[in-house]
């Protein structure tokens, strides 16, 4: 799994896919990262406010790691190339 994520949201939906991908309820999730399943809801639709110490639970809970990389320069001219 490849994501690129640029805004909480993006990093929300990254989370939830991980998720479900495991056949994780939010609940399950929550008690793996030792946090409440109302968390896990509210960064899911949008991480905005979450601690970083909160996200990286989450991340270890679904055996993810973060990489930081330089952001890509695509321009949307780019993508007409590949369609």
């Amino acid at each position: 799994m490849d994501q690129i994520a640029r805004t909480t949201r993006d990093l929300g939906t990254a989370l939830r896919q991980a998720r479900r991908a495991q056949n994780l309820t939010q609940a399950e999730l929550a008690s793996r990262a030792g946090i409440w399943q109302r968390t896990v809801s509210n960064i899911e639709t949008s991480a905005s406010g979450a601690k970083v110490d909160t996200i990286f639970d989450l991340l270890a809970a679904l055996d993810l790691e973060l990489h930081i990389v330089p952001r890509s320069k695509i321009k949307p001219s780019d993508l007409e190339d590949i369609f």
